[in-house]
């Protein structure tokens, strides 16, 4: 089994979520995706459909990206190392 490389994987995942969250705020001030962005509102603080409120949701998108990514891997490296350990 291959070990995934945890920062690689947590910055990916958080400009994933960070682009994602961007496009939701900037479609929500035109109509689109505005309940999602009501919801994620109440998570992440200053989140709004707006230009700046969306660049703010993009800055917490990805720090939670990034430590979900981090956590992804982590435990991904550990359940494989065990696996590895079992077969030999």
């Amino acid at each position: 089994m291959y070990k995934l490389n945890v920062k690689a994987l947590a910055v990916a995942l958080g400009v994933l979520w960070s682009v994602c969250m961007l496009f939701a705020g900037w479609g929500s001030m035109f109509g689109w995706g505005g309940k999602l962005v009501e919801v994620m509102a109440s998570v992440y603080i200053g989140y709004t459909p707006t230009f700046w409120g969306a660049l703010i949701g993009a800055m917490w998108g990805f720090i939670d990206g990034a430590i979900g990514g981090a956590i992804i891997a982590f435990v991904y490296n550990i359940i494989a190392r065990e696996k590895t350990a079992a077969r030999v």
